[in-house]
């Protein structure tokens, strides 16, 4: 948890059409109430007229409540068009990870948030594999098993759905869980649903990719973070990173390798989504990284 979220203090995120004066009433709007910016990120898409901002507020000094706060807010930004959203810092999001028999991801998620390195509830871990439970237990975390089945997966997603309703989370993590998310699923979690995909995307979609990497000779492999959509492995990303190979390398060097690679690239994303350093358009992504 770093110093901002240690003390009182809310982060406001804003996308909009872009026009002069949006930083100045922001701060204006922010200094009459008697806050403070303890950071300041800004973003103009020149070709698309669209404007993107996230501040961090400090709450020590303000004359007004969170409430009061986003309904004094809420004029200003109609009259700039604004998409927003204002979080309490010190309300930790509530995370439940989804994850099959790889156990790489989240052994490193599960790390950092027990060392603090990850500001989150984990409330719960679901698998459909039973081979990480007692990772997760020994961590004091519950852990679902729901089997899902080729023949049909419908009861074992809504399972899963009611599961994550159950615990009232906010964000919903796959961390290498090797199920197709159904669509409804997709709708219904837009925005808060996150994915590790072993593979520099738009690389080698799908499944295998390491084969497939393997088998065309790449010099580089990588792991991308996104947003999960209806389309498969086509949502908007996070974050990306990547690792050189040689001809030396197998199929099987690939994956040891990757494996850094992917569970760096997850909690770093996590972690930007959890800080509200993300603001998706479309399908592109503004990611404040400092």
């Amino acid at each position: 948890m770093n110093d901002a979220q240690r003390l009182p203090s809310y982060t406001l995120v804003v996308s909009c059409p872009d026009r002069v004066g949006i930083v100045a009433a922001v701060s204006r709007f922010v200094a009459d109430r008697g806050g403070s910016l303890t950071e300041s990120n800004h973003h103009t898409d020149v070709a698309q007229g669209w404007f993107f901002m996230r501040n961090v507020i400090s709450a020590k000094s303000l004359s007004v409540s969170l409430k009061e706060f986003r309904d004094e807010f809420a004029p200003l930004a109609e009259e700039l068009g604004m998409s927003w959203n204002l979080r309490d810092n010190n309300q930790l999001q509530r995370v439940v990870i989804l994850a099959s028999h790889a156990s790489h991801c989240l052994a490193d998620i599960l790390h950092r948030w027990k060392s603090s390195d990850l500001a989150c509830q984990i409330p719960c871990v679901i698998s459909n594999h039973e081979n990480l439970r007692s990772m997760v237990e020994w961590h004091g975390i519950p852990f679902h098993h729901v089997p899902v089945p080729k023949e049909d997966k419908s009861e074992a997603f809504r399972q899963v759905s009611e599961i994550i309703e159950r615990h009232r989370a906010e964000t919903i993590v796959l961390a290498r869980y090797m199920q197709i998310i159904p669509p409804q699923l997709c709708s219904e979690y837009a925005g808060r649903l996150i994915n590790i995909h072993h593979s520099f995307l738009p690389s080698f979609i799908g499944a295998n990719p390491y084969l497939r990497a393997y088998e065309r000779g790449v010099k580089l492999i990588g792991a991308t973070c996104h947003y999960v959509t209806e389309d498969l492995d086509e949502g908007p990303i996070i974050e990306q990173d990547v690792i050189r190979v040689n001809h030396s390398c197998d199929k099987d060097d690939m994956v040891r390798l990757g494996r850094d690679v992917e569970q760096s690239v997850l909690s770093r994303g996590l972690r930007y989504h959890l800080e509200d350093r993300v603001i998706v358009r479309g399908n592109r992504t503004v990611v404040f990284t400092s």
